[in-house]
């Protein structure tokens, strides 16, 4: 038997010997569920049995399920208005910090600051399974933060506990073939988010032949649940559109003659754990496991999306005159990529606007805009290639006219890149993208005289 295994166990035996403990929970009416649950939550805080507290702990998760979205939405609340700091303790641990600023009070200060949440969460995570229900908490908790911004406080609380949690020492690498359990390849068709996954048959075609590998991340206390996952695809050349790595009558590429491997999908599994990064991590390790494997590949490329493309150059930051936006109503024809006369205007309007878009355009915090690029140009990657109808799909065009882009990563550049984006907010890129910014620039229409 596996620790995991051993340690769940162990908690499953120590919460019925709890509920033992504390007995069967009389019958509840629907109006006071939440009330109910709060003051279990205050319960589990008060006390100080294990058994007991893992007992409680099971109950408020079940009870927390078994909530309707309003209900939800209201013990939400209530954790956000009554599960903050001890201010009395605070008070006092101000006043020591007032008159005595050592180390002592400063740890004083900090203890009394924490808001009594986390400590709830952490009580809550002693029940059998309690890491998954509190991710699941969590996705539960994202959409109602835009119109509850008072819940903050709660995604904070809980998003700072899965950082520690879901560190990258605790998990674990796993390649994922055929002989991978059957609910685990489920999830993978469940999960993809980048390039869907159609059936079995489709999935087997990603992860069995000899020139493709999976990879994802799993953590013990979500044994059969992967966190992220990535499909490489072993190719003799830099792939410039997805439709031949994935079509069914392709010729698989022997191992020994593949130069090229390519991170053609990276998917996120957990809602809950959004904002949790796992990303680079697992890019790293993936290469340094096929350069093990495969001492032949000498490069590692992505072929990525560029989800916010199209919706940027429909807005009014690109500035475009009325010729370019004349040119730009072509593709609101579905029939254009085979239309060769208004592929060629499409394409020498875009391209230039594609590099604008990665090199210059921004949000109003600074960041590059597009959510695929901040992640690999965080991890140290250079935009080495944009490619223009690399993804022709309906979801393609209609994000991003079908353009896609390779993100290389370089091994002896992507430290020097890394800082140089994370401190300058400097976007590495290479010559040819660079090239098509000034073609854009060169073709920028000069200011109106006043």
């Amino acid at each position: 038997m596996d620790n995991a295994s051993f340690f769940s166990d162990l908690l499953n035996t120590i919460a019925e010997r709890g509920r033992a403990l504390i007995g069967a929970k009389p019958p509840r009416g629907a109006g006071g569920r939440v009330g109910e649950l709060v003051a279990r939550c205050r319960d589990l805080l008060s006390g100080r049995g294990e058994a007991t507290g893992a007992a409680i702990a099971i109950e408020i998760l079940d009870d927390y399920r078994a909530l309707d979205a309003p209900a939800r939405l209201a013990f939400f609340s209530a954790l956000a208005a009554e599960f903050g700091p001890d201010r009395a303790a605070m008070t006092r641990a101000l006043e020591h910090w007032g008159r005595e600023t050592s180390d002592a009070a400063a740890a004083d200060l900090h203890y009394a600051a924490e808001p009594r949440r986390l400590e709830l969460f952490r009580r809550l995570n002693r029940a059998p399974g309690g890491t998954g229900a509190l991710v699941a908490m969590r996705a539960d908790l994202l959409p109602l933060l835009r119109e509850a911004p008072a819940l903050r406080v709660v995604d904070r609380d809980l998003l700072h506990l899965f950082a520690s949690w879901f560190n990258r020492g605790f998990l674990v690498l796993r390649h994922i073939d055929w002989r991978t359990p059957a609910n685990i390849l489920e999830k993978l068709i469940r999960y993809e988010a980048v390039h869907q996954i159609h059936d079995w048959d489709d999935l087997r075609r990603r992860i069995d032949p000899p020139d493709r590998r999976c990879y994802a991340f799993f953590h013990p206390a979500l044994v059969d649940e992967p966190l992220i996952f990535v499909e490489v695809a072993l190719t003799e050349t830099m792939p410039a559109a997805v439709a031949p790595l994935l079509a069914q009558t392709r010729l698989p590429v022997a191992p020994d003659r593949a130069r090229v491997a390519v991170f053609y999908s990276i998917s996120n599994c957990q809602t809950g754990l959004a904002g949790v990064t796992f990303g680079n991590f697992l890019i790293k390790q993936v290469v340094e496991e096929l350069r093990r494997e495969l001492p032949r590949i000498e490069t590692f490329v992505t072929l990525s999306p560029i989800p916010g493309l199209r919706a940027w150059v429909e807005s009014e930051e690109p500035g475009l005159d009325v010729d370019a936006r004349a040119t730009l109503a072509l593709a609101g024809d579905a029939d254009w990529p085979d239309d060769a006369q208004a592929q060629a205007k499409l394409r020498k309007l875009l391209e230039p606007l594609i590099a604008q878009y990665f090199l210059q355009a921004r949000r109003k915090d600074g960041r590059v805009i597009d959510p695929v690029a901040r992640f690999h140009l965080g991890n140290g990657a250079r935009l080495e290639r944009i490619d223009w109808l690399g993804d022709r799909s309906h979801k393609g065009l209609r994000e991003s006219f079908g353009a896609m882009v390779n993100y290389l990563y370089d091994l002896d550049e992507i430290e020097r890149n890394h800082e140089a984006f994370a401190n300058q907010g400097e976007v590495a890129a290479s010559s040819a993208v660079k090239k098509m910014l000034k073609d854009r620039k060169r073709r920028a229409p000069a200011p109106t005289p006043a």
